[in-house]
């Protein structure tokens, strides 16, 4: 099966998926692809996570991946390297005040392409 962005209405998640498929090819990463088949389904499919399951799911120091957006709701006191399609506002900030790092997934594929140990919060 062969995926691209081209049936979405984004041209930024259709540049991502195209970003993730070309990352997934060249470096054999299938993880990138999981991804890339997530985004391109329907966007009532994307994960919606907040900073509190964040905080309660992950360690300092992990790397977590997003297949959708981040929410604010909830409290994060772990300093994280977070990577999501979407990131509210105040998830923004709550990110920045516990010292953890955000980069949009596109950015984060080009720039790691064979990272290791993420974890795929949905």
């Amino acid at each position: 099966m062969s995926l691209n962005g081209k049936n979405k209405e984004s041209n930024e998640i259709a540049d991502t998926i195209d970003t993730l498929v070309k990352v997934s090819r060249e470096n054999s990463s299938s993880m990138w692809r999981d991804i890339a088949e997530r985004l391109s389904g329907g966007s009532r499919r994307y994960a919606s996570i907040n900073v509190g399951k964040i905080n309660r799911l992950s360690n300092d120091g992990d790397i977590v991946i997003v297949p959708g957006s981040v929410l604010g709701s909830g409290i994060i006191n772990k300093k994280v390297t977070l990577s999501a399609l979407k990131i509210s506002k105040s998830a923004m900030e709550k990110l920045q005040k516990s010292g953890s790092s955000f980069k949009p997934i596109k950015q984060f594929a080009t720039e790691n392409p064979k990272v290791k140990n993420p974890k795929i919060l949905r």
